[in-house]
């Protein structure tokens, strides 16, 4: 059941008449959705904490929601500043695919000696070929796509701002163990690109929370359950918008089918926010960092 909706919204091209994606900018839906309310005791007297990573200081601001037909899966509506997106999209793109951090493009051996991909993209113009050729860049523990194993030999060191982002959101959210970012994989989309149906099983830990966050272009994400036989549901994703799986939802299928064109995706406007090149960049690209703990602590 999973692959046929998979098909059908890989192949849609207007979120008109689409009743049946979950999209949080619109009334809660209580069949769907549970507002989740959100402690802020630990940043009461240091609100600067959230300031400084790009997030709204004031915690009543944020929107949160449980998703009730995906036990475990947590939904947080931009809880970005514009200044906060701004620096976040322009971390992954000019920073963190930057070496230590290992590229698919890599085995192709476009870059050489002290080159960086985004640096070289705009070098002499626009380098529209590689700029396209980044799928993804792997972070910390750098995830093996064939063997699907985290291996001690293939780790650069965490960024720390991410890891304090990641911190901070999990712990707003009360989990009860705490939670240690050791690897992340940044994916560069297209609006021709999709993200088949998966599960995220690599790591040793499961039961630690893994946290999503989106900029750019705004997509569809799809998430079953434990089987492809089961029925899956759909979310509008927009620029900034976070989720968190876990318990049941950490080892779900789920999938990105549709990323929306330019012209029908206007949640985000990048046009006065960003100097080039990362604004031209930024209207054809979605942009989603997924982080999550490795080991048991």
């Amino acid at each position: 059941m999973y692959k046929e909706y998979f098909k059908f919204y890989k192949h849609i091209n207007s979120l008109e008449k689409q009743s049946n994606i979950i999209d949080f900018e619109n009334e809660v839906n209580t069949k769907f959705m549970k507002p989740k309310i959100l402690t802020s005791e630990f940043f009461n007297d240091d609100k600067e904490i959230l300031d400084n990573l790009g997030l709204k200081s004031n915690i009543s601001d944020w929107k949160c929601y449980d998703v009730l037909n995906v036990p475990g899966l947590i939904f947080i509506k931009n809880p970005f500043t514009s200044i906060g997106q701004k620096y976040w999209l322009k971390r992954c793109i000019a920073d963190y695919t930057k070496k230590p951090n290992r590229l698919n493009i890599d085995a192709h051996r476009i870059l050489g000696d002290g080159e960086d991909w985004w640096t070289l993209s705009n070098k002499n113009g626009i380098n529209l070929k590689l700029r396209n050729q980044l799928r993804w860049a792997t972070l910390g523990y750098h995830h093996d796509w064939d063997t699907k194993v985290y291996s001690e030999t293939a780790k650069s060191e965490f960024p720390m701002d991410l890891s304090k982002l990641s911190k901070t959101i999990i712990k707003l959210l009360q989990f009860p163990d705490e939670f240690m970012a050791e690897a992340a994989i940044v994916n560069f989309y297209h609006p021709s690109s999709t993200l088949s149906g998966h599960t995220d099983h690599s790591e040793y830990n499961l039961s630690a929370p893994l946290l999503s966050i989106s900029f750019g272009l705004s997509a569809i994400f799809l998430i079953g359950g434990h089987s492809l036989d089961d029925k899956p549901v759909a979310i509008l994703l927009r620029s900034g918008d976070t989720i968190i799986m876990s318990k049941e939802s950490r080892l779900c299928y789920h999938g990105v089918p549709k990323v929306l064109l330019p012209k029908n995706d206007q949640y985000f406007n990048y046009d006065n926010e960003l100097e080039e090149p990362f604004k031209s960049y930024m209207q054809v690209t979605r942009i989603n960092i997924n982080v999550r703990q490795v080991n048991n602590v």
